[in-house]
């Protein structure tokens, strides 16, 4: 379906992008966990800083791209699920680094988050 905004190719772009940014976070977490199970010491080269940069990218693609799905198909729980998934992912950033909390709010999230981008995906083309 057209949108006179923004072309659906470019929606299409930006939902698939928002998922495999998803994609790369939750690699990133399930990875880092593993890592830091297997290597105590692991140092600062799994900082924190990264889940914020993630956060950074993923807040105005899931804002432009589920605005766009709703302006299109009115589905407003599409954007409520992605709301959710990115304050679960804030919320991840107020937490201990590396541990299990931190990372069950950073994968729940992250997951939401593509799902809702899914979804959103799957709506639009309805």
């Amino acid at each position: 379906m057209y949108h006179p905004i923004m072309p659906a190719r470019i929606s299409t772009l930006l939902d698939k992008s928002a998922m495999l940014l998803s994609g790369l976070c939750l690699v990133h977490c399930l990875a880092g966990s593993l890592l830091l199970t297997l290597f105590a010491a692991s140092g600062d080269w799994l900082g924190h800083d990264v889940h914020l940069v993630g956060l950074l990218l993923a807040l105005p693609l899931a804002a432009v791209a589920l605005w766009r799905g709703v302006a299109v198909h009115g589905r407003w729980m599409i954007a409520v699920l992605g709301a959710v998934g990115i304050a679960l992912m804030a919320a991840s950033l107020l937490i201990r680094h590396g541990g299990a909390a931190e990372v069950f709010l950073s994968i729940l999230g992250v997951c939401l988050l593509a799902a809702a981008h899914l979804w959103n995906l799957r709506a639009s083309r309805a």
